[in-house]
């Protein structure tokens, strides 16, 4: 029964595929749009690269317009992007993101304030190449903090203050931020967002949130931050690189992950969700692009187009994800895809630079994929 039921959503989705197809690549026609399907669920977001809104792809910069409710700076917010030298900061990128986010009347995520990776290391030396002593760190991050946010104050709703400060363990990661400044460190990073803009929504976002172990390792950061009067209001499980094995995660640890900050009345987020359908090159859910593995023919099995067994895969991932989500709306303020469209998904340089990856809900010719059907008919379902 469950098999007539999902082999009628394909047929429906592929009907709808193809009349969208003869019509062009006008996917801004689509009715209704995701924002719209979602917007008594949570907000619909999608991370941008900056050739979305400078003009550079202005097919994708129309799925984003139509479709989605929220938008997240994929790297332009990035330390080593915005403020690469001592005294250096560049502006241009950013502002085009927020003012496409503005014109549009989305919802707009800075990403990110503090991080161990994507940040030069002039940051954490000294002129003598040593590292630099507490009290010099916490002023350069708090310089950090009140320059980009103090530039976006009112524009930009929500900052991930802190991105991956925990290991897979759920112990803290050991970054130059916890060496010198100590496990404080993080206390502080909100303590000075919440200065900069008081106004602004502050976010703790890691990857792999899903496993319980480093689902209690931000417990415990939440909870610290608590306990000291310091504002958090959400934490975001990024959802990079999800499997189509529904154990990848499962329903059980992802119902895990909501509840238990649920319980600690902050909201929960899906920040950066795309589903891998390519092979595993290693066990390695982190966003170090230097850990590459080789590109091998086996690794790289649809360079041609993804088979129709496995769209159909992709299709059925995404509705059993959504249907999570729906479920749990109550407790979810926002679901954010790590990108617009499979040409530009990270999961095409890693871990393995130059695969052909597809993640997405639109594919390369900017065209809604079976599984952006499935999406919009979970949101007319009974949660």
């Amino acid at each position: 029964m469950k098999l007539k039921k999902f082999f009628q959503v394909f047929v429906f989705a592929f009907l709808l595929l193809a009349a969208v197809s003869c019509c062009g690549s006008d996917t801004a026609s689509l009715q209704p749009a995701l924002k719209d399907a979602y917007k008594n669920d949570f907000l619909i977001g999608a991370a941008l690269n900056d050739n979305v809104v400078n003009g550079n792809d202005p097919n994708a910069a129309e799925i984003v317009e139509k479709q989605f409710s929220a938008i997240t700076a994929e790297n332009v917010m990035k330390w080593q992007i915005i403020h690469p030298s001592p005294g250096d900061y560049n502006f241009a990128p950013a502002d085009r993101f927020v003012e496409f986010g503005l014109k549009n009347k989305m919802f707009i995520v800075g990403h990110t304030l503090v991080w161990h990776h994507q940040t030069p290391l002039w940051i954490f030396k000294g002129e003598d190449g040593n590292d630099v002593d507490r009290e010099t760190l916490l002023a350069r991050m708090k310089d950090h903090i009140f320059t980009v946010m103090g530039r976006y104050k009112g524009k930009v709703n929500g900052w991930d203050v802190v991105n991956e400060a925990l290991s897979d363990d759920g112990r803290l990661r050991r970054s130059k931020w916890l060496t010198i400044i100590g496990e404080d460190f993080i206390e502080k990073a909100f303590e000075f967002a919440h200065e900069a803009d008081p106004d602004a929504e502050l976010y703790y976002n890691d990857y792999s949130l899903e496993n319980p172990g480093k689902c209690q390792g931000a417990v415990r950061i939440v909870k610290n931050l608590q306990a000291k009067s310091v504002r958090i209001d959400a934490v975001g499980c990024q959802g990079q690189a999800w499997r189509l094995d529904p154990g990848s995660p499962s329903r059980k640890d992802i119902q895990n992950f909501i509840d238990s900050f649920s319980a600690l009345g902050v909201k929960c987020m899906f920040t950066e969700m795309c589903i891998d359908v390519l092979p595993e090159a290693f066990n390695n859910a982190g966003a170090d692009i230097r850990a590459n593995a080789q590109l091998r023919d086996e690794l790289n099995p649809y360079v041609d187009g993804l088979p129709n067994k496995v769209q159909q895969q992709l299709a059925h991932r995404y509705a059993e994800l959504f249907t999570i989500f729906r479920e749990n709306s109550k407790k979810i303020s926002r679901v954010t895809l790590w990108g617009v469209y499979d040409g530009t998904s990270w999961l095409n340089y890693w871990p393995v630079r130059g695969r052909t990856s597809y993640p997405l809900l639109f594919d390369r010719k900017y065209q809604p994929k079976p599984a952006f059907f499935t999406v919009m008919k979970t949101a007319q379902t009974k949660p």
